[in-house]
């Protein structure tokens, strides 16, 4: 089938060689014209027959709304346009309703798999109406990847997104725990090669995965991570994981701790644990350090 995909950075060009490996004829805009098929939203718009499938990968919030509101405007009724982008499920609500005015329909895919899709396939979930999906379901089976699992029709508008941020928040606990045991087993003398343990649990335990792979890829590199700074961004989807689960009263508190440990690594000197070193100091006399 036909494709428009607007945004070919790192994932959006991989996906676009990954469709035209299966066939898959797609046009691609970009505001990088180096990188693009097309010049114009108009000119993909143009160059793509009757039901269209326009499929969006920028940057969250005004970046997809700003695409969202000139699709509007240039596609027709019985075009579907697909949000892959990592939004907020509310924002999905909010795009639906302003093409479904128009007759314009809506999918929203939460899309994993990184740099590695390409190759591997991307794991999807997606939103939307069953006539919608149906209408771009060629595109979903030639992203997945092979076999039977890798993608869900997760339910309705705004269920892609909301499943891929849950996704993304177990991801975050997942790499803290790692985290806290690599750092346990650096500090003991008794312990000699923690790379080989790391190895080691790849093969037969119950906590193997890709995370544990890629930590060994990572400590193949640079064996006690000396070269890397201990400091590390939050996408966004943590805090709005955390966020549901207040909204809905749902316990998450190794989730919600491992989104604060990023914060902390930000902090070259901690102002809690001054107030804390200062409190001990108070009420039992210990020792603080000075600058």
């Amino acid at each position: 089938m036909e494709l428009g995909l607007v945004g070919l950075g790192k994932m959006g060009g991989n996906m676009r060689e990954r469709l035209r490996r299966a066939g898959h004829t797609v046009v691609g805009y970009d505001r990088n014209p180096d990188l693009a098929d097309v010049h114009s939203l108009q000119e993909l718009v143009d160059k793509l027959s009757g039901p269209r499938v326009v499929w969006v990968m920028v940057p969250a919030g005004a970046a997809t709304q700003s695409t969202v509101d000139e699709l509007a405007e240039l596609l027709e009724p019985g075009d579907v346009v697909v949000d892959g982008g990592n939004s907020r499920w509310t924002d999905d609500e909010k795009h639906a309703a302003e093409l479904a005015a128009k007759g314009i329909g809506f999918v929203d895919c939460g899309v994993s798999g990184g740099v590695w899709g390409l190759e591997n396939g991307y794991a999807l979930m997606y939103g939307g109406s069953k006539e919608d999906v149906a209408k771009v379901q060629p595109i979903f089976d030639a992203l997945k990847p092979e076999g039977d699992f890798g993608s869900v029709h997760a339910g309705k508008v705004g269920a892609g997104h909301f499943a891929k941020m849950v996704h993304n928040g177990i991801e975050y606990a997942m790499m803290q725990a790692y985290a806290e045991g690599w750092e346990l087993l650096e500090k003991v003398d008794s312990v000699t090669d923690v790379r080989e343990v790391f190895r080691s649990w790849q093969e037969g335990t119950v906590i193997r995965s890709w995370l544990l792979d890629l930590a060994v890829n990572a400590l193949d590199e640079d064996e006690h991570l000396d070269e890397l700074r201990g400091y590390a961004q939050d996408s966004g989807e943590g805090r709005w994981t955390v966020e549901a689960a207040i909204d809905n009263a749902v316990p998450l508190p190794a989730i919600t701790a491992s989104l604060f440990a990023r914060f902390a690594s930000r902090q070259e000197d901690s102002p809690q644990m001054k107030m804390i070193a200062a409190l001990r100091n108070q009420f039992g006399g210990h020792a603080v350090e000075k600058k």
